[in-house]
């Protein structure tokens, strides 16, 4: 597997992000199947299409204000678009001229991109690194209202991979994970988040 490199739930038209909340803003957003009160239109919100990432992050449900996991299926449109807006965290040499060069990008960027360490599921840190996507205030507007089709609870699935982790019914566990492949970037894309290209 190369090390930086975008694995997803995806089809055709669509691509699945995780992000985890506290009970009141899943609630709402399950209910109206829309980011709705009191999720936050005003602060960055970040999206990860990997959901072994967000497991690591969230203790599986267990950490303060993260103990409901939520599975949005957003339009790769609107996804691609993030990503072209994007600046990375960090001046990594691959991607900018420069340091100068970076600075002059990251306090403009509407969209944020990060590359963290990817974890087993056993929560054993891995070589290849899992994309973090942060979306400034003007993004989350499109986010919200225009990408988002679909908005699951996998409250209850997590809860069921995890139980089968304590137990040590690791296989079980890994049968339930959502599914995962590699992303197709058009090159201009990757090249501006520093990801490994791949196309159909």
């Amino acid at each position: 597997m190369n090390q930086y490199e975008i694995r997803a739930d995806f089809d055709r038209d669509t691509i699945v992000v995780y992000q985890a909340f506290n009970a009141a803003i899943a609630t709402a957003a399950l209910d109206a199947q829309r980011f709705v009160a009191p999720f936050s239109l005003t602060r960055m919100t970040w999206i990860k299409p990997s959901y072994r990432w967000l497991m690591h992050r969230s203790n599986w449900a267990r950490s303060p204000g993260q103990e409901r996991i939520l599975a949005v299926r957003i339009t790769r449109t609107g996804w691609e678009e993030a990503l072209d807006h994007a600046v990375l965290t960090s001046p990594e040499r691959r991607v900018y001229a420069d340091a100068a060069d970076w600075r002059a990008q990251h306090p403009h960027a509407a969209v944020r991109v990060q590359w963290d360490p990817e974890y087993s599921i056993r929560n054993v840190k891995l070589d290849h690194r899992s994309i973090q996507v942060g979306l400034s205030r003007s993004m989350v507007q499109r986010y919200v209202d225009d990408w988002t089709t679909e908005i699951r609870d996998l409250t209850p699935l997590t809860h069921k991979i995890s139980a089968h982790l304590r137990e040590g019914r690791v296989d079980r566990a890994k049968d339930l994970l959502p599914p995962e492949k590699r992303y197709p970037i058009p090159e201009n894309l990757a090249k501006k988040i520093g990801a490994e290209l791949f196309t159909r």
